[in-house]
Order: C-alpha cells, then sequence, then structure tokens
C-alpha cells in the first residue's frame, strides 16, 4: 500500500488513547496533559524504568503492568483505541552496549509487536518515538531526516530499526503513523538517580546538593536540548490532528548548547557558580547533535517552543518542591507549559 501523505486536518482529541511507557518521564508527562481531557486514557509500562508514582494524583488514567513484549497485554489495551503513543523502550546508549540483546528485544521487536497489534485492533493513529542517536556522527548539521542515519551504538540500531518498521506498516498496512525522532528531551519527572541519567537532571540533581556537575569528556559536546512541554504540545496536536508523513519528523528546535554551555545556563539561573567535575566520556555517545526543524515546521506551523533557560527554571522549581515536603505541589502542568498553560488550549 502507498503510505498516506502528510496531514493536519481538523480535529478533536481521539476518545481512547494509549500511551505505552506512559508511567516513564515522557509518557507520564503526556499523561498529566492528556487525563481528564480524553474520555479513557491507558497506559501499558512493564514499570523497568517508568514509576507509579508518576501517575499517582491523576484520575481516569488506567494503568495496566505489563511489557510490549506481551502479545496478549497488547491485545486488551488497543481493543477499540483511537490512538496509540508508543514511547515504550530500553533506555541508553551505555545500557545498549552493555546488553544490545535486551536493548533489541524491547525497542525493535517491541516496536514490531505494537505495530502488529495496531493492525489487528482496527488500525488505530500510531506515533512512535524514535531518537536523533540514529544520525551518529554526521559532520553535517544541522541534521535533516533525508540523512544517511549512521548509528553508533545498539541503542541507535534498534531506534533505526523501531523506524524502520514504522515506515515498513505504514507501506505495507496502511496504519497511519507518525514516526518523531527526539533529542535530548528534558524537564519535570526525568530521573537523575541511576548510572544512565541524562545531563540536566544529573546537572540539577548536583547543583541543588551543592556537588560538582559531572561532566563526561571535555564538555565541548554538543546537544539541541528540547523541553518536555514542548514535546508534550507537538504530541497533544499531533494527537488532534491524526498527523501523519511518509517518514521521521526530527522533535527539537534546531538549538546547539555544549555540556559546558548548559553548565553556564544553570549558574545564570540559579545565580552562583557551580564547580565541575570531569568524568571520562560515555562510550556510544556522539559529539555533536542539533536537529534541522524545517520538516517539523511544515506539519506544526505554530510551535513556540519553551526556551532552555525557561526550561530549567520550571525543572528546577519542580525538583525543588518535590524536595521540600512543606511546599504545596504547583500541579506539572502548569510547569510544562507555563502560566495559562498552552497544552490546556491543545
Amino acid at each position: 500500500m502507498t503510505p498516506p501523505a502528510p496531514t493536519d486536518c481538523a480535529g478533536a482529541l481521539p476518545r481512547r488513547v494509549v500511551v505505552t511507557g506512559g508511567a516513564g518521564f515522557i509518557g507520564a508527562n503526556l499523561c498529566r496533559a492528556l487525563a481528564g481531557v480524553v474520555e479513557e486514557l491507558l497506559v501499558l509500562d512493564d514499570l523497568s524504568t517508568g514509576r507509579l508514582d508518576n501517575l499517582d494524583d491523576l484520575h481516569g488514567v488506567t494503568v495496566v503492568e505489563g511489557s510490549i513484549l506481551d502479545a496478549g497485554a497488547l491485545r486488551d489495551v488497543l481493543d477499540g483505541a483511537d490512538a496509540v503513543v508508543h514511547l515504550a523502550a530500553r533506555p541508553s546508549v551505555a545500557r545498549s552496549i552493555e546488553d544490545p540483546g535486551a536493548t533489541h528485544a524491547v525497542n525493535a521487536t517491541g516496536t514490531l509487536r505494537v505495530l502488529q497489534a495496531a493492525v489487528e485492533a482496527g488500525r488505530p493513529h500510531v506515533i512512535v518515538a524514535s531518537s536523533s542517536s540514529v544520525y551518529g556522527g554526521s559532520a553535517v548539521l544541522p541534521a535533516r531526516e533525508e540523512a544517511a542515519p549512521c548509528p553508533r551504538s545498539p541503542y541507535a540500531a534498534s531506534k533505526l530499526a523501531a523506524e524502520g518498521y514504522a515506515r515498513a506498516y505504514q507501506e505495507s498496512f496502511g496504519l497511519p503513523v507518525l514516526c518523531f525522532r527526539f533529542f535530548n528531551v528534558f524537564g519535570p519527572l526525568q530521573r537523575a538517580d541511576h548510572a544512565y541519567a541524562a545531563v540536566v537532571p544529573a546537572f540539577v540533581s548536583a547543583a541543588l546538593r551543592h556537588e560538582p556537575l559531572p561532566v563526561h569528556g571535555d564538555g565541548s559536546q554538543t546537544r539541541d536540548f528540547t523541553f518536555v512541554g514542548s514535546v508534550v504540545a507537538v504530541l497533544v496536536d499531533a494527537l488532534v490532528r491524526r498527523v501523519v508523513a511518509p517518514g521521521p519528523v526530527n522533535l527539537a528546535f534546531g538549538g546547539r548548547c555544549s555540556v559546558l554551555e548548559l553548565a553556564g545556563a544553570l549558574e545564570a539561573v540559579l545565580g552562583r557558580s557551580l564547580p565541575r567535575h570531569h568524568l571520562d566520556p560515555r562510550p556510544g555517545d556522539v559529539r555533536d547533535s542539533q536537529a534541522d526543524r524545517t520538516r517539523l515546521g511544515e506539519l506544526f506551523p505554530d510551535l513556540d517552543p519553551v526556551a532552555l533557560e525557561e526550561g530549567l527554571r520550571r525543572t528546577i522549581s519542580f525538583v525543588e518542591r518535590q524536595r521540600d515536603a512543606s511546599a504545596p505541589l504547583e500541579p506539572v502542568g502548569i510547569l510544562l507549559g507555563g502560566p495559562g498553560s498552552p497544552l490546556s488550549q491543545s
């Protein structure tokens, strides 16, 4: 079958939405935007990296503890689904180098099973999360979706395989699919308490504990940091308009910030100097990353992403309130979208 052309049909949020990996960082933030807005919201998560307490205060969310490798669990949760946001994954480049088979099983085979279950459930709209890691060490920045992928780790290869399956199911079975490549997403609910923590939560956690910032390598490596509230806004808009595309779409906004510049931005937000502690580079990490946002802008022309410094402020505010049991918790929706959260207008 010929894949559908890019579309942006006006509409409303689907009635029944399934979020795989919905107890994880990005998934829980998406659920916080959708809870109470969609009629039925189901989460499928094996809780290997996600946490139930990320969803504790939400009403109208049904959580099913299970794996995307379980065909029966997928059939049950996708029955009657109008849309699926597939975020479940085994994250981390470093973990994939330690255990490539486990990463492939979840990220590649797991995505295949989600797509197959979606076809069997009547072809709901499917959004698939991929990663900027598929570009590898491309010398041409900002990276365009048309660039030849060059995965440098089993994690990147598994995400590229997931993209391939998404495109194949679009071509072969007419499944309406939108595949996003995420770039260094950060924000509230992102964990810093494990060895594979991303740089922003690791920096924020260390700074608030008045410890040196852990810098892997010399700190000159660059990233396109993307606040989770901006990512969620795009996902919600994609669900509302049932956006599909015949190829992957970068979900980032073309920023390019070195790790040391990130440390400087954090210093500016906190208003104090932050010492650094340099560690060995992480194996498999790419040197530089930056998205070309042309295709994203064509599909989502009304984007107004949260700037890095503002995203850091909201992340710090959330972490500080979590640490202070006496402080009333600000709604995460406000932290994601700011006063009068634009997410509520999606």
